[in-house]
């Protein structure tokens, strides 16, 4: 059984695992595993977990079973949308998949964000399980975007919303 806790730096390198072999699950097959290493390089280094792990306004949270992280979420309040908390991600290991833990991890990122109003994200257009999920969870389609993750990416994105009140 898989507990939902706060992430410390003794997890940065099993973050990193999970989040290497979950993206390469996940996107390999509309990116091509170059570039997702590309991306796992400049987003998932250990560098970037820790920055994200002790982000003021932010939490990050994993799934833990005792001997291994199953999955994690992280979001922050927006910097630049009023009362906006953005979910940056949520990824449970590909062979921990429909368990139940990305629903116990929304579960309790949803709740970490007493002063947001809106939950926001950013989803792959072909990523139809994802996109299932947070429309099972109250996400509506609200924008679309060429730069999921940052400025310049070139990725293209659907934008979802849920309210929180």
């Amino acid at each position: 059984m898989f507990f939902v806790r706060t992430a410390n730096d003794r997890d940065i390198e099993p973050l990193r695992a999970l989040l290497t072999q979950s993206f390469h699950a996940t996107y390999d097959r509309f990116y091509g595993p170059a570039k997702v290493e590309e991306l796992i390089s400049a987003w998932h280094n250990q560098a970037e977990i820790k920055r994200r792990i002790h982000l003021k306004g932010g939490e990050y949270l994993v799934a833990d079973d005792g001997k291994r992280i199953g999955g994690m979420a992280f979001a922050a309040m927006s910097d630049k949308l009023t009362k906006t908390a953005i979910l940056h991600q949520l990824y449970v290991h590909p062979d921990q998949q429909r368990q139940g833990i990305g629903r116990d991890l929304f579960a309790e990122i949803e709740t970490c964000f007493p002063d947001a109003e809106i939950l926001r994200l950013e989803v792959e257009p072909q990523n139809e399980g994802a996109i299932a999920f947070y429309t099972a969870h109250d996400f509506a389609e609200v924008d679309r975007t060429r730069n999921c993750g940052g400025p310049d990416s070139g990725i293209e994105a659907l934008i979802m919303e849920k309210s929180l009140r």
